[in-house]
């Protein structure tokens, strides 16, 4: 699994179909065969990211 955002390799499992980027810091989640993206704010909620990245960034390749 690469992160749609940095291309990294340093993704950790945080939950069931849940996952972090150590390199750039951004959760993702896997719905269906796709990834929502999001950012950790300060206070811990989630911003949806899903809006910068094309549905074939966000397709699952495994």
């Amino acid at each position: 699994m690469q992160c749609p955002n940095c291309n990294g390799k340093d993704i950790g499992k945080i939950g069931s179909q849940q996952f972090y980027c150590w390199n750039c810091f951004i959760e993702m989640s896997i719905t269906g065969d796709e990834l929502t993206v999001h950012q950790v704010e300060a206070d811990g909620s989630l911003s949806s990211l899903d809006d910068l990245f094309t549905d074939d960034e966000r397709k699952l390749n495994w």
